[in-house]
């Protein structure tokens, strides 16, 4: 692969299931060496997007590249480049740690020798030497991810997809393993796709995509993301509905979110003090803020709650848990 070319790319991939359009023309490159961050609700379609790019699904149309090659034309090119951290655990508890990263190098191809020096180096990186001939089922639940984080780089992959890594782990679990991610990409000049819905997540990222039902609403630096909003907010209150209507009426251009009880507009200083002047009477609270990449956010996906039952994926999971309990 070229330095030009990017380790990722996707050009107006679409899936559907069923009636459901899961990805709807997604399109974007990921640079090499960067950690960029697929960003959305649950249902957003990230997982579908992980799958095909993982050659676990097919897209109905478009084309998906990992490191020049083609997911479905060239699908074992493409993964011996991946390490793969999927969102359901994928270990085997009944192996020690060793053992589990002894398996999958064998599995990848990776000599005796060789396997055997990056063993004992990747356990060394994520911190679980002494744990290394301990039971998979005897780790906590960071501790396993940081095991499947270091499963995924026994074949010296140098593009990693990383499928909501810290979904069930606490606070400080989840820190720690984002201080894992960004050590590893450092020093072994990874490429790291990661999917999230945790918005303090991203901002350390590189790049951050934002996908919703199945589209691409923006791709930037976080930094960038927050400025779209405005480089200042002023949030408050308006006294009466009359109040709201007047203020509306004068500064609509300038308006960013509107709950209907709060109103938030785009401002800078000059602005503020023309509104005290205006307005000042006319509002029960006010306050200024920096926008935030959630601000961001919820201007791109809106504020409502949108639950949605299970995708084929999560029925079909369902569907072996109940046969395994019915046969045992």
């Amino acid at each position: 692969m070229s330095t030009a070319e990017p380790a990722i790319r996707v050009t107006g991939v679409s899936k559907r299931y069923g009636r459901t359009l899961a990805l709807d023309g997604v399109s974007f490159d990921v640079p090499r060496n960067q950690v960029f961050a697929l960003l959305g609700p649950n249902g957003a379609g990230k997982t579908t997007l992980m799958h095909i790019l993982c050659t676990i699904l097919a897209p109905d149309g478009g084309t998906a590249l990992i490191a020049g090659f083609d997911v479905v034309r060239q699908p074992l090119d493409a993964r011996s480049r991946l390490g793969i951290v999927f969102q359901e655990p994928s270990l085997d508890d009944r192996l020690t740690a060793r053992e589990n990263l002894n398996l999958h190098g064998l599995v990848f191809g990776v000599p005796q020798p060789l396997r055997r020096q990056r063993i004992e180096e990747i356990l060394a990186l994520v911190e679980l030497t002494e744990w290394a001939d301990k039971p998979a089922r005897s780790l906590s639940s960071g501790m396993k991810r940081r095991l499947e984080i270091a499963r995924a780089l026994i074949h010296d992959s140098e593009i990693m997809l990383l499928d909501e890594p810290t979904a069930g782990l606490d606070a400080q679990s989840r820190q720690r393993m984002w201080e894992y991610v960004r050590r590893l990409q450092t020093e072994r000049q990874l490429t790291v796709l990661v999917t999230t819905h945790y918005i303090e997540e991203v901002e350390t990222c590189d790049q951050v995509c934002i996908i919703d039902s199945g589209k691409v609403l923006a791709i930037d630096t976080p930094e960038a993301l927050r400025r779209r909003v405005g480089e200042q907010l002023l949030r408050f209150t308006p006294r009466t509905p009359a109040d709201r209507t007047a203020i509306l009426a004068h500064f609509g251009d300038r308006l960013a979110q509107d709950d209907g009880t709060e109103i938030v507009l785009n401002s800078d200083d000059a602005f503020v003090e023309t509104f005290l002047d205006q307005f000042g009477n006319h509002v029960r609270a006010l306050s200024t803020e920096i926008p935030s990449l959630e601000t961001a956010f919820l201007s791109l996906t809106g504020r409502a709650l949108r639950d949605h039952g299970a995708d084929a994926r999560e029925r079909t999971l369902a569907f072996g848990r109940r046969g395994g309990e019915h046969t045992r």
